[in-house]
This record gives structure tokens, C-alpha cells and sequence, in this order.
């Protein structure tokens, strides 16, 4: 291990692409600390340290968690994430997206443009429901909104914030390490961690923090077993006149992070609502009470932690059937003049391919939504908050993106190697 962290740093190259890596990351932590101006954050702090505004603290850690001082980044990628899932969704029904996407990099120049000109209007859009929101859960003002100037400027600065984090992530993508958005969402999951610790430690609850942190490790184990679990299609290929035998490697966790993100933003939808209809008439009031029941994320009840696991689920299957086509890889094989033993080129080894995903997506699938609702599941029968040092989401991430560093290094270390030779 340390002959390697030496390797590492002996290779220029390599060790431009860390430095890199780090002072960009670095740059966002300082962004992230920089509140926009005239917001209350000592009001809004107090408001999400309150018990029924949970559900809000909860959404705060979907926006990247730099709602608590309202930090000119305060929707971090979200806007671009929300933006690459729309047309990811489109290529359903806009076949020219589809064949952009069979056009290899140039196609996907064209997509990645598409995708920037629509996170500028979903930016300004969600800066200003923010502000809506945080002005209607409040018991006082965060934002001035009675001063359109106030708020045209708020919205501005977090819609440019949104924007040049969408640029540092191409920087860094570029010039770093790995892809920008997922080391981007590990420093910001990883940045958490230290307070967790902390706040055990403080607690001085020792058992329950060393039964934290085995638990912790177990699950690491086996996200990486599982992101790391393929199922290889034998695939043997004629085209120089013999047989070479090769494989077509399927993952079992196809769909990543993104069910997961879909399924939140909907089941965290009615709790917000609710404490958005708990200051209105007598019948939203009465809806107030019903979503807050079923809905609470200070204390989950089992529909609502139902619903997470069929979303989840859903999402799961949903995404994997618009990003997985196998009729470009049944065709994409056959123009290579191969074939999979015992299936016909074609149609159906399109079929194939399409079984053998939906079975591998069973278990991806419901590995995702177990992982999701594990803290609840032991919220429920432990009585109060409780989770992973890191989240379980968390550590999807954190793995799938250190196993993608190794990757990258083994392969850096590889072309060494051979330059050498």
C-alpha cells in the first residue's frame, strides 16, 4: 500500500492530476462557506434546528446541506443533475436525443451542450422556489421578497454559484483525478462525517458508536462486492476469420445513485408540502396533519417507509430500461461479426440482453432500496434517529467512486509501465 501511495506521487503526471483535484475541491469548500447576501442565517439555523421542521433538515442534506447558512452553491449540481435525468428521459421521446447518442463523442458534445442551456432556466427556477420555500416555513423573514431587487439579486448569485461549480466540475474532470460530480458529492457527503463522530463522542455513547462504526464497515464490504459484481455475457467474435472468444460484462448496480435521488425528491415532497399548508385554512391544516403523520422524517412510519422501497425499486427498473439499449449493443455485436453462443444475432439477442438486465436489476434494484431504508428500519426499532457513520447513499458513492480512482491509477500505472518498456 505505501509502495504504491509513493508510486503515485513519484509519477508527474499523476501528481499534477492530485493537486489538482485537491485545490479545486478545495475552492468549492470555500464557496460553500460563503453565505449570499442579506439572508438571515442566524433565523434560518434556528429554524431547521427545530424538531418539526426535520423534514426540512432532512431536504437541507439533499441540497448539498449548505441550506443552513445559505451559501451562494446552495443547489449544488442538482440544477445539472436535474437537467441530465430530463433528457436522459427525452430520449423516449425525442428520437433525434436517441440518435445524438449513437453518434459517439461528437453526439455527446451536442448532448452535454443541450444539458448546460437547460440547467440556466431550471437554476433560476428552483433559486427562486427555495426562497418561496424558506420565507413560507419560517416564522420570520430569511429573505426580504417584498423587495424584487433583494430577490432578483439572491436568485442571480445562486443561479451564477450553480453555474461555475457546473464549470469547476468540468475543470476538474478535465484536469483532475476522476470525473468532477462524483468527487464533488463524496467531499460533500465526506464533509459531514467528522460531526457525526463528534457528536457520539460528545454523547459519550461509546457501545453504540462501535456497533456504528462494525456496522459501517460490513456494509462498506458489501457495497463493494456488490458495485463490483458483473454478470459476463460470453460473446465470440468471426470477424478475422477465427473465433476469438471475448465478454460483455453487465453490472449489477446498473442504475447507481439515481433511483435513490429520484425516490427522495418525491417522498420528502408531501412533508414539505404539509408544513407549507400547516400556516393556510382549516382543510389544509387537516391535509397538514395527514402528510406530517404518514410523512414525518423525524419519525417514519412504515407507509411512508414502504413507499421509499417501491420507489426506489421503481426507479430502479425505470432508469435501467431508458439508459440500457440493448438493441444498439445487439446491433453494436453483430457489425463486429459476433454472436452469443446458443442465441440468434439480432432480435434475439436483443431479448437476451433485455432478460438478463431485468434479472440483475432485481438485485440491484432492491440492494439500492434496502440501503435506502436501512436507517429508517432501525429508527423504527431503535426509537429514535440513527444511522451509519456514513449513510448508507453515502457510502454508495464514496465506494464507487475510490474504486473508480483505483481503476484509474492502476490504468496511469499500466501506460507507465509500457512507456518504460
Amino acid at each position: 500500500m505505501l509502495d504504491t501511495i509513493k508510486w503515485v506521487f513519484k509519477i508527474q503526471n499523476l501528481r499534477q492530476k492530485i493537486i489538482a483535484t485537491l485545490l479545486l475541491v478545495l475552492v468549492y469548500k470555500v464557496l460553500a462557506t460563503i453565505p449570499v447576501p442579506g439572508v438571515n442565517t442566524e433565523g434560518l439555523q434556528a429554524m431547521l434546528a427545530k424538531d418539526e421542521n426535520s423534514g426540512l433538515g432532512f431536504f437541507s442534506a439533499l441540497m448539498w446541506g449548505w441550506m443552513n447558512n445559505f451559501s451562494i452553491i446552495l443547489m449544488g449540481l442538482s440544477p445539472y443533475i436535474n437537467a441530465m435525468i430530463i433528457l436522459q428521459l427525452m430520449w423516449v421521446i425525442v428520437p433525434k436525443l436517441g440518435e445524438l447518442q449513437k453518434e459517439g463523442e461528437a453526439g455527446q458534445k451536442v448532448i452535454t451542450k443541450y444539458t448546460r442551456w437547460l440547467t440556466l432556466p431550471l437554476a433560476i427556477a428552483q433559486s427562486y422556489w427555495m426562497i418561496f420555500l424558506l420565507n413560507s416555513l419560517a416564522g420570520w423573514t430569511i429573505l426580504y421578497t417584498s423587495n424584487t431587487q433583494t430577490v432578483l439579486m439572491a436568485m442571480a448569485i445562486i443561479t451564477t454559484g450553480t453555474m461555475f461549480l457546473m464549470w469547476l466540475w468540468e475543470v476538474m474532470t478535465e484536469r483532475g483525478i476522476g470525473n468532477g460530480i462524483s468527487i464533488i458529492i463524496t467531499a460533500w457527503v465526506l464533509a459531514a462525517t467528522p460531526q457525526v463522530i463528534m457528536g457520539h463522542i460528545n454523547n459519550e455513547n461509546y457501545p453504540l458508536f462501535a456497533g456504528l462504526i462494525i456496522a459501517t464497515l460490513v456494509i462498506i464490504y458489501i457495497i463493494v462486492k456488490f458495485t463490483e459484481w458483473t454478470r459476463r455475457i460470453p460473446v465470440i467474435y468471426t470477424r478475422t476469420g477465427r473465433e476469438e472468444k471475448s465478454y460483455f460484462p453487465i453490472k449489477v448496480n446498473q442504475a447507481g445513485m439515481v433511483p435513490i435521488i429520484f425516490a427522495v425528491s418525491l417522498v420528502t415532497f408531501p412533508s414539505i408540502l404539509g408544513q407549507i399548508l400547516s400556516n393556510s385554512t382549516w382543510t389544509a391544516q387537516t391535509i397538514w396533519g395527514f402528510m406530517m403523520k404518514w410523512f414525518n422524517m423525524s419519525n417514519p412510519e412504515w407507509p411512508m417507509i414502504i413507499a421509499y422501497f417501491l420507489l426506489v425499486l421503481g426507479f430502479s427498473f425505470f432508469y435501467v430500461s431508458i439508459t440500457f439499449n440493448t438493441e444498439q449493443i445487439a446491433e453494436s455485436i453483430q457489425k463486429r461479426w459476433g454472436y452469443i453462443p446458443g442465441i440468434r444475432p439480432g432480435v434475439e439477442t436483443e431479448e437476451y440482453f433485455s432478460k438478463v438486465s431485468g434479472c440483475l436489476n432485481v438485485f440491484g434494484g432492491w440492494f439500492l432500496a434496502l440501503i435506502a431504508v436501512a436507517p429508517y428500519i432501525m429508527w423504527k426499532f431503535y426509537g429514535s434517529s440513527i444511522d451509519f457513520i456514513v449513510s448508507g447513499a453515502g457510502l454508495i458513492i464514496i465506494v464507487s467512486v475510490i474504486l473508480d480512482l483505483i481503476r484509474r491509477i492502476k490504468s496511469e500505472k499500466q501506460m507507465q509501465d509500457y512507456s518504460q518498456f
